[in-house]
């Protein structure tokens, strides 16, 4: 099983601006702080907002936040949603097989995609965000930890 590369990156938004709350986050510090393309990253950022994952706020001031609780948010639906195609083999997408009836492969597969899926939905973006590994994340992103003051990144400090 492989994700594509827009469900990686609705994974790591969703990181990025949960770790970020309560300030908002723009798609240009998120591309920046992964090294990943804006242009892609907008049309992610949309998707996310149109599944209510993400509130986005337009004009001066605006930003991104998350429009639930990270709790509420399920790494499995958010891979449900935001992948086109789960279809691990030909056969999962309709398409004829010569031994499909029988096929023992098949089945097994698609076990094998729901015991993937069934530990996803285990998940919330909460889990992903807490204790030591999420000061982690956020150091590395170079946000500032929960409860510190963000960095002055103008060099215009008090």
């Amino acid at each position: 099983m492989r994700l594509t590369r827009y469900t990686d990156y609705a994974l790591r938004t969703l990181i990025y601006v949960g770790l970020h709350e309560p300030r908002q986050s723009s798609i240009a510090e998120i591309a920046r702080a992964y090294g990943i393309s804006e242009n892609h990253l907008t049309k992610v950022v949309h998707q996310l907002g149109r599944l209510g994952l993400i509130r986005t706020i337009r004009g001066r001031g605006g930003g991104l936040r998350l429009a639930k609780p990270p709790e509420e948010i399920v790494v499995g639906a958010v891979v449900r949603q935001t992948e086109d195609d789960l279809a691990l083999v030909e056969c999962f997408a309709g398409a004829g097989c010569a031994i499909t009836a029988p096929c023992r492969l098949r089945r097994a597969l698609g076990e094998a995609l729901a015991a993937f899926l069934a530990v996803l939905d285990r998940y919330t973006l909460a889990d992903l965000l807490g204790g030591r590994d999420g000061l982690d994340i956020a150091r590395l992103l170079g946000l500032p930890a929960p409860g510190e003051a963000p960095a002055d990144v103008t060099g215009a400090g008090a």
